[in-house]
């Protein structure tokens, strides 16, 4: 191959596979030096130039000074050093232009090893840079196989995997299909770069969010927290910065077309969306829907809240093994002890006078009184 077909080769694979000039005649100089090293079988000092316009190569051996040469390859004779300059003298090394015309099949076959090799390694650092840099965003993967690890999916560039601990529990993965992932990290291996990624992650709701909703991407509505247990339920906290836009109903979406759509993306997940509240007691208050609240107490030293809802709401506010309970919890990170009117009635003075603010917020006066 000449140079100038080393060159558009060179081109070719920058552009059909992202991989820098600079990278590609890196691999060709090493190459170079592992292949006359290999074929005249010296450990002397070798370098290789290639000139990045013209692609001429040059390769440049250290020799040392002897008065009589035994191995051309490494030594160099007294007399020919000091046609190069008279001030050489016997023990001394000088760097020469090496002749490579014989390199022989071996040499160029180890040439051909060494760039591949480089070539496959810059190729990896690219894609493991590249993805690197989208930890925390989410990606369309295509379902490759299910395996006892995981589920193997991939990007197109690179594969991924979906661990058994990272898969929405009741959800089914078939070969071909498109799913959204949330992408944890992106790590090396001997093969390849594998791309760990998460259909749970709370991260893989608000990336959706963020997708389905303007207002969201624009600034005008935050996503202020998010609780999730998934495969059941997810709350979401939102607040809007312009008093015009109702920030639960623009997630919500006209008639529920933009929440829907995630629902559907995260196997029926429930979701519930409330707004976020500067006020803790309004803002547990409405962690805790669908169940109605009638007062909040908060002691703000412990970051912990008593609840008292009516007594037909305790079982709704707490939900089913507690869910309820647990992710307004997570979503204020607030603790939070929920209790019915009529318990509360009994327990509300004594102890609990010391720990919580005895004003509490009152959410439902009439009712409270009534009861």
């Amino acid at each position: 191959m000449n140079s100038n077909e080393l060159m558009l080769a060179m081109r070719m694979i920058e552009k059909e596979r992202n991989i820098s000039a600079d990278v590609l005649i890196d691999a060709i100089e090493a190459a170079l030096v592992s292949a006359y090293k290999r074929n005249y079988n010296v450990n002397t000092n070798v370098r290789a130039t290639m000139d990045p316009t013209t692609g001429e190569i040059g390769i440049f051996a250290s020799k040392s000074v002897v008065e009589t040469v035994t191995n051309p390859n490494s030594e160099i004779s007294l007399a020919e050093a000091k046609k190069i300059n008279h001030l050489y003298e016997v023990g001394d090394v000088l760097e020469v232009e090496a002749f490579t015309k014989d390199f022989g099949r071996i040499a160029a076959q180890t040439a051909k090893q060494v760039v591949i090799q480089r070539i496959r390694e810059a190729e990896q650092g690219a894609i493991f840079d590249e993805f690197a840099e989208k930890e925390g965003e989410i990606l369309t993967a295509i379902v490759q196989r299910v395996e006892k690890n995981g589920v193997y999916v991939e990007f197109g560039k690179t594969d991924g995997i979906i661990p058994f601990n990272e898969v929405i529990q009741g959800e089914t993965y078939n070969p071909g299909d498109r799913i959204k992932a949330y992408v944890l990290k992106a790590q090396r291996n001997n093969k390849a770069p594998q791309v760990l990624i998460s259909r749970t992650h709370p991260g893989l709701v608000k990336r959706l969010f963020e997708l389905e909703v303007p207002e969201i991407q624009s600034g005008v509505i935050q996503i202020k927290s998010i609780a999730r247990e998934a495969g059941q339920r997810t709350k979401v906290a939102v607040v809007s910065f312009d008093p015009n836009v109702d920030a639960v109903g623009a997630c919500v979406g006209p008639k529920g077309i933009r929440v829907e759509r995630i629902v559907q993306e995260i196997h029926n997940e429930k979701i519930d969306i409330i707004e976020w509240d500067s006020d803790i007691a309004v803002y547990i208050a409405k962690a805790l829907s669908p169940a109605r609240v009638l007062m909040v107490y908060v002691n703000e030293e412990e970051k912990a809240a008593k609840v008292i809802v009516p007594d037909n709401q305790l079982s709704l506010a707490i939900g089913k093994e507690g869910q309820n309970a647990r992710l307004a919890a997570k979503l204020t990170g607030w603790k939070i002890d929920i209790k019915s009117k009529s318990a509360a009635d009994e327990e509300i003075d004594g102890e609990d006078a010391e720990r919580f603010d005895m004003e509490p917020e009152v959410f439902d006066e009439e009712e409270s009184q009534e009861e």
